[in-house]
C-alpha cells in the first residue's frame, strides 16, 4: 500500500491492492451512508464528496477506481481532485491568459517590425504573467484551504476498507 505524503501535490494519486473481491468493496462504500459524505458508485468507480453542509468552494473530491486482479485480489486506485466545475474554470482562465499572451507577443512583435511603438504590449505582456502568477497563488491557498477535508476523505475511505 502507498501511503499519502504529508505534502499533498496537485491532485494526488494513490493505489493499493486489497485482498478480497472486488464487488465486496463496491457495494461497501455503496451502503455506507455516513454523514457528511455522499458516494456515488458507476460501475467499478466510486466517487466521495461532501454533503451541501460541508461543501465549500475548495472542496476536494475523492474518485476511486477498483479493477479485479484474479479472484481473490483487486487493485484500488484513487485519485484527489477539486470539484470538476472549479477545474474546468481554472483550466479555461489559465489558457485564456495564455491566448492573449500569445497575441500581445504576436501584436508587439508586428508594432516591432513596422517600427512602431510596442510597449504597451509588453507593458500587458507582464500584466499577463503577474496575473498568472496571481491565480497560481489563488489556487494553491485554496488548496491548502481543501487540505483538511482530503485527509478527512482518505479516512473515511480506510474506514470503509478496512
Amino acid at each position: 500500500m502507498k501511503v499519502l505524503p504529508n505534502d499533498i501535490v496537485l491532485r494526488p494519486r494513490f493505489q493499493m491492492e486489497l485482498s478480497g473481491q472486488k464487488e465486496t468493496y463496491l457495494s461497501a462504500f455503496e451502503k455506507s451512508k455516513k454523514p457528511p459524505f455522499l458516494i456515488k458508485r458507476i460501475d467499478d468507480h466510486v466517487f466521495i464528496k461532501f454533503n451541501k453542509e460541508m461543501n465549500h468552494f475548495w472542496s476536494p473530491q475523492l474518485h476511486l477506481e477498483i479493477i479485479e486482479i484474479d479472484r481473490k485480489n483487486c487493485k484500488l486506485f484513487g485519485l484527489f481532485g477539486p470539484n470538476p466545475t472549479l477545474w474546468t474554470f481554472f483550466m479555461f482562465l489559465h489558457f485564456g491568459i495564455a491566448t492573449l499572451f500569445i497575441i500581445l507577443g504576436i501584436w508587439a512583435y508586428s508594432s516591432a517590425s513596422l517600427d512602431r511603438s510596442y510597449g504597451l504590449q509588453v507593458g500587458l505582456m507582464g500584466f499577463m504573467v503577474l496575473l498568472w502568477i496571481a491565480f497560481y497563488i489563488f489556487g494553491r491557498l485554496g488548496k491548502r484551504q481543501g487540505k483538511p477535508q482530503m485527509r478527512q476523505l482518505y479516512q473515511f475511505m480506510m474506514e470503509i476498507l478496512l
